[in-house]
């Protein structure tokens, strides 16, 4: 008799049993599925961090300035590959909770520190060309409507232009995009000389600067080097990588990492609880069936296997079809959250992580039972049937 034929006939022996184990289950993953991927949306600045790319910030705080003289003697200092230097503009586009992540910085230093950054060439020769010209994200051109050779008003709740107010009228020259699915793209570039020579106060100073290495072990190096040159000046320096910056700004607003984590356990413990002892309770149910299939000539280990395969089988059907759920989940709203994480998505990764998990999941509610009947005496299962 074909194996697979009688796990099928087991597992659907009681289908109300059956379709609230595998629903307990499709809950479990439907809520990793979605709760992982806003984990990965989340701190995607952290993980798609360049690993040789440093950030050079005031000491005092990252909204203070430094002296454009820093870029230029930095830029000298052995193991630096290249750099570049950035503002935070503070922009916002027609209504002030319009927010757009908006930043002056210099065109041709910018794309070469930020090599993720993927655009046509002849948009970006556009760009370079334009002082007023501004390289606009591709999700953020999609949220505003925005396309190649618009005039879009840039207002900002921090600086003030000379000719008055705090608009900045600039030209979409390019449109880009990053080199993977999951690069934030909600943010726009604009000349530094040109935002420089049009606002009202301050004059060769720069927000912080950013910079790679010739290698990542390099690292440290560098950034000892910057902190000690620029130490006990009026503007003291401190350097770290981007991937530990973005990471501790991520922590600011909480351990993102323990909340997903706790969330998920308590649910997979919980599914872990429920599936076991439901597993448990079924082969018991069985114990006379499977003294008939010993007695048939069914050894022991035959049995063990198919008793682990149903529970791995019912833990893959849940689990599936939940995983199967978040997708659609995410697919469907990732639309409304583009403004908030543009990054929301299941990919393969996260999908490899829960078939992981499913396989454990049946294997560990499957186990125990699978060894009780393994160890299951013939003479004794007749008794109890008795």
């Amino acid at each position: 008799m074909n194996d697979l034929y009688l796990i099928y006939k087991n597992m659907t022996r009681k289908p109300l049993r059956l379709f609230l184990t595998c629903f307990a289950i499709f809950i479990a993953f439907l809520i990793f599925g979605a709760v992982t991927s806003l984990q990965y949306a989340l701190n995607s600045t952290i993980n798609l961090s360049a690993d040789n790319r440093l950030v050079v910030f005031n000491r005092i705080n990252f909204t203070q300035s430094l002296p454009l003289s820093y870029y230029q003697k930095a830029a000298n200092f052995e193991g630096v590959k290249d750099i570049t230097h950035l503002n935070w503009f503070g922009g916002f586009y027609q209504e002030p909770s319009n927010q757009i992540a908006s930043f002056a910085v210099d065109p041709q230093t910018y794309l070469r520190v930020y090599e993720e950054i993927i655009i046509d060439d002849q948009q970006k020769q556009a760009w370079f060309n334009n002082r007023q010209g501004a390289l606009v994200g591709e999700k953020l051109a999609q949220i505003n409507g925005w396309k190649v050779g618009d005039r879009i008003p840039i207002s900002s709740t921090i600086f003030s232009h000379r000719d008055g107010g705090n608009t900045w009228e600039l030209v979409v020259s390019g449109i880009f995009r990053g080199n993977t699915e999951q690069y934030d793209t909600r943010h726009m570039v604009f000349h530094y000389k040109y935002f420089i020579e049009t606002q009202t106060f301050g004059d060769n100073w720069i927000g912080w600067m950013a910079l790679t290495t010739d290698d990542p072990g390099l690292n440290e190096k560098v950034a000892k080097t910057i902190d000690d040159n620029f130490a006990n000046s009026q503007n003291e320096t401190d350097t770290s990588t981007e991937k530990a910056f973005n990471k501790a700004f991520i922590e600011q607003i909480g351990n993102i990492g323990l909340i997903i984590f706790s969330v998920v356990f308590t649910a997979f413990f919980t599914i872990l609880v429920v599936v076991g002892n439901t597993m448990a309770l079924a082969i018991r149910e069985r114990t006379g069936e499977i003294a008939v299939l010993k007695t048939l000539g069914f050894s022991s280990p035959r049995i063990f296997r198919m008793v682990l395969s149903e529970s791995i089988l019912i833990a893959l059907i849940g689990g599936l079809s939940g995983l199967a759920a978040a997708w659609m989940l995410l697919e469907g709203t990732k639309s409304f959250f583009a403004r908030f994480l543009p990054n929301l998505v299941l990919d393969s990764h996260i999908a490899l992580e829960a078939l992981i998990f499913m396989l454990l999941l049946g294997i560990i509610t499957g186990l125990l039972p699978a060894f009780n009947a393994l160890r299951l005496n013939i003479v004794t299962a007749f008794n109890r049937q008795q």
